[in-house]
């Protein structure tokens, strides 16, 4: 098992001890979807009942708390090609257990409904955790920026030494990464589905009060799951899911670019920065593996394969195919699992990183190139101050701040006019 595995299987039992027995068992085993098809499930008969005036608040609320049986869960993912009609089946025969009546259970939706609302909302659940995770790497960053702005060291391309720089340039590198990390989860809605057997709504329509029944419990099943409303259903038509792997993929590349200059800089023969933690070698007891940054690099080389099966699929057919949909459930998971699993360990490799000044001006002194003067430093500078004022714009957008552009602020100031130092004073 890789340590990637064990960090995922590691927050999967973290999860499942939170939730305890019941549909937690059966969630853990189906990579969390089941429960999110629960809530969804619960949902849209509450849809139901708000648009035919009763009550279904029992229905829901026992939906919601099924106790699933995992094992015939499995059975009827092989025997039917998906998870649904089992789950419904389930839900139909707990319901009537308890006496419990829910004439709309599942009424007028598919399987797809089902599973692609179930997981838009673990994807947004996921990557909103993810971003919290980048926010924190991304405001350790930029303290690092700014703290070692002027700390001078060699850059270099292609593998050799280029031109002098500072150590606060290759941390405000990082901090684009991040910040165009950020971007890309800020730039995701995460649709609800609906549409029926092939994407008409005509079920629904014909159950309900007329040619509007679809949009309107479309609207509220949105609503009540805090997904957007695409007043459409995308059955066939797979960009949003596309564009949630997409930015998973950023995350795990932007934060892979990251840990590998981690592992580099922290190396014996550059040792620009120091790392603390880490794991042993056992034949080789004085090293001091960096595990964490290693982790996200080969999160990071793993996550596009995943997207290109996500891509692939997404070459649909008809109003449903054959084998593409299916084949984006365990690659989306996956690349979600491995977004979160990179946040989160960057995040903690940061806050335990230490700047080795001094080595890195011996290594720009005994270098070939020129060293680092006014210019350099005033250059540097301005670099610096971008990254930070460009993070905190990102940043501050979830919060409301959507006018103007990453030069205006809140108060009307440029961010570096208050977080920034100025480039004349370097």
């Amino acid at each position: 098992m890789s340590a990637g595995e064990a960090d995922s299987r590691q927050a999967d039992a973290r999860e499942s001890g939170a939730r305890g027995t019941g549909s937690g068992a059966a969630s853990d085993e189906f990579g969390g979807l089941v429960r999110g098809m629960l809530v969804v499930e619960a949902e849209l008969l509450r849809a139901w009942a708000s648009l035919e005036s009763r009550d279904a608040s029992a229905a829901a609320t026992d939906v919601e708390a099924a106790d699933l049986d995992a094992a015939a869960l499995r059975d009827g993912i092989e025997a039917d090609g998906v998870i649904v009609p089992e789950l419904v089946r389930q839900l139909r025969a707990s319901l009537a257990s308890a006496g419990v009546e829910a004439p709309r259970l599942h009424a007028g939706a598919t399987s797809q409904d089902i599973v692609d609302s179930a997981s838009m909302l673990h994807a947004r659940d996921a990557l909103t955790a993810v971003r919290a995770d980048l926010v924190a790497a991304g405001t350790r960053l930029q303290g690092l920026a700014d703290a070692e702005r002027r700390s001078p060291r060699v850059a270099y391309t292609l593998g050799r030494q280029a031109a002098a720089s500072t150590i606060g340039v290759q941390f405000a590198g990082w901090l684009d990464g991040i910040t165009s990390a950020i971007a890309a989860i800020d730039g995701l809605t995460f649709p609800v589905q609906f549409g029926g057997a092939v994407g008409t709504g005509e079920a629904a329509d014909r159950l309900g009060s007329g040619a509007q029944t679809t949009s309107i419990l479309r609207a509220h099943l949105a609503a009540g799951l805090g997904l957007h409303d695409p007043r459409r259903a995308w059955h066939a038509e797979r960009t949003p899911v596309l564009a949630v792997a997409s930015a998973a993929t950023a995350v795990c590349t932007a934060l892979g670019r990251i840990a590998r200059d981690l592992v580099t800089a922290s190396g014996e023969r550059v040792g620009e920065l120091s790392l603390g933690g880490g794991g042993t070698s056992s034949a080789m007891p004085h090293k001091q593996n960096p595990v964490a940054p290693i982790v996200v690099v080969s999160n990071a080389l793993q996550a596009p394969g995943l997207l290109a099966t996500v891509a692939s699929a997404a070459i649909s057919q008809d109003e449903r195919p054959a084998g593409e949909w299916h084949a984006e459930w365990d690659a989306l998971r996956r690349l979600l699992e491995l977004a979160g699993v990179s946040a989160r360990r960057l995040a903690a490799s940061l806050d335990r990183v230490t700047v080795e000044r001094e080595t890195a001006r011996h290594h720009l002194a005994d270098s070939a190139v020129a060293g680092a003067d006014q210019v350099t430093l005033q250059a540097a500078n301005r670099v610096v101050n971008a990254a930070i004022s460009r993070f905190l714009y990102q940043d501050a957008r979830p919060d409301g701040d959507r006018d103007g552009g990453p030069d205006s602020d809140r108060d009307g100031k440029r961010p570096e006019q208050t977080t920034a130092r100025s480039e004349e004073t370097p």
